[in-house]
């Protein structure tokens, strides 16, 4: 079944919206991040990807009180990323509502401590996040500010024979552009890691980039400023969650 995760970005507890994931670019779309998560939850949304830009930057959740109300006025399952780093920011996520975390920086700082985070908390909890330029293939981490020397395959490769099975890739250079996803790059990932659920994310113009996410085989798509900008509708995203 394919799934469609609104991302709900936060800095100082608003929600916004960055192109590219520079910091320069930041929009205020809402100062009650909580209203547009149960606007999504009535339309049949199930899964929500929340953003914690403060975390990310500084190497620690920030948006704690934002991650227990939605979890706390929602039924919906909340996947929250930005600076989860330790034992403790996992176990704090988790205590605040977070059916899932899904962690970049310290998968690329501290591989060993990644994987053991998969052992300790199950495979159903933990999600790798790659994020990569094609240009170089490269990671990129805290919030896509810092570039790495870790090539995006082998990165996969190393928790993927440690047990991962979710994976969020994203495009860094097509996210909040709205140029449309990197087809190519998630048909390449899912070719070499046929057995990983794979989540999209980056470039989502409308409802048939969706259909073309699907058609290349992976299990969901992460959107965001395509529905901010009005150039998905809430008509629009009903009437796929109906036919899906």
């Amino acid at each position: 079944m394919f799934e469609i995760i609104p991302s709900i970005w936060l800095i100082d507890g608003k929600c916004v919206r960055l192109k590219r994931g520079d910091f320069s670019t930041q929009e205020v779309i809402s100062n009650n991040p909580l209203a547009i998560a149960q606007q999504f939850e009535s339309i049949g949304i199930k899964r929500l990807h929340l953003v914690d830009l403060d975390g990310a930057r500084r190497g620690e959740p920030k948006n704690y009180h934002i991650l227990e109300a939605i979890s706390g006025y929602t039924d919906l399952k909340v996947d929250f990323t930005g600076g989860i780093t330790t034992d403790g920011d996992v176990i704090k996520c988790l205590e605040f509502g977070a059916k899932t975390v899904t962690i970049s920086s310290a998968a690329a700082n501290y591989p060993e401590r990644f994987a053991q985070f998969i052992l300790s908390y199950g495979r159903e909890k933990i999600n790798l996040a790659a994020d990569t330029n094609p240009s170089d293939n490269k990671i990129k981490i805290r919030g896509w500010l810092k570039k790495t020397s870790i090539d995006l395959y082998e990165h996969i490769e190393f928790f993927y024979e440690r047990g991962l099975k979710y994976l969020k890739v994203s495009d860094v250079t097509r996210d909040g552009v709205m140029e449309g996803p990197n087809f190519e790059l998630y048909k390449t990932v899912k070719e070499k890691f046929p057995q990983l659920h794979i989540a999209a994310s980056g470039g989502v113009r409308g409802i048939d980039d969706f259909k073309a996410l699907r058609d290349v085989g992976v299990q969901s798509a992460v959107f965001g400023r395509a529905f901010y900008e009005g150039m998905i509708s809430v008509q629009d995203l009903e009437k796929f969650l109906t036919e899906s």
